[in-house]
């Protein structure tokens, strides 16, 4: 895997592709929140597709500098969008690798679902997949509180996961407004061709109703599966690729 970073303070894993292509299409990878990074095994697989894939830390997380959540991630896509055609340059050797994407797609899973969906505004981007994704934020206060005897959520990763994310409970909670990253007070804007959304009836971390009445308003590809719990983003991809392909081709 090889390093890089974008506006001096996302830092992002990234392959190209591992076998000679016409197009260079490129695929932006999110991750969930909290999780460890640890998706390298899809970018390979995404890699001999391909496709160049990216696989960013957002900002305030992980490797990544600045604060989580001061901004709404989809502005992480955005910059990196802004850079690419500037190339890669990996941090450890200092090659650099040009790069004029003709196809960018994003794939984000659960915290990374409204990455890629609200990502799907921005004109250069052609598709994406959302696995699990919270598409309204402003019911998710309870469910996430259930899942720890913490009622703080914030806490509760600041406890967990240390200064792997590094954010104020007031940037936190910039999420139960409902105006602040969350894909359902955007659905006017919404293009629903460019979105595929999987989930599954028996997830209990993100209701699948919610991305159900989701994909009624926006018109999106929704694709519900009758169990899988809270499903992992490297299993829907692998699994359903020849689906995924096709739809990206479309």
């Amino acid at each position: 895997m090889l390093r890089t970073r974008f506006k001096k303070e996302i830092v992002a894993e990234f392959l190209p592709p591992a076998r000679s292509v016409k197009k260079q299409k490129v695929i932006l990878l999110y991750d969930g929140m909290p999780s460890v990074p640890k998706k390298q095994s899809l970018v390979q697989f995404l890699s001999k597709k391909g496709y160049w894939v990216i696989y960013p830390r957002y900002r305030g997380a992980w490797e990544s500098g600045g604060e989580f959540l001061k901004k709404s991630p989809e502005e992480d896509v955005r910059d990196i969008l802004d850079e690419l055609p500037k190339g890669l340059k990996d941090l450890r050797f200092g090659k650099r690798f040009p790069l004029s994407p003709d196809e960018i797609f994003v794939i984000g899973g659960s915290f990374g679902g409204p990455a890629a969906i609200l990502g799907s505004l921005d004109a250069r981007i052609k598709k994406v997949i959302a696995v699990c994704p919270v598409v309204d934020w402003t019911i998710m206060r309870h469910t996430l509180s259930a899942e720890t005897s913490n009622p703080n959520y914030a806490s509760f990763v600041r406890e967990t996961y240390g200064d792997a994310y590094r954010f104020s409970d007031k940037n936190w909670k910039k999420l139960y407004t409902g105006k602040f990253y969350n894909p359902m007070s955007r659905i006017r804007e919404i293009d629903g061709k460019k979105i595929m959304i999987f989930h599954a009836k028996d997830d209990d971390v993100v209701p699948w109703k919610s991305a159900d009445r989701f994909a009624r308003k926006t018109g999106v590809k929704f694709k519900l599966l009758s169990r899988g719990g809270h499903l992992r983003t490297d299993f829907i991809v692998e699994k359903y690729w020849p689906e995924i392909k096709k739809f990206f081709d479309e």
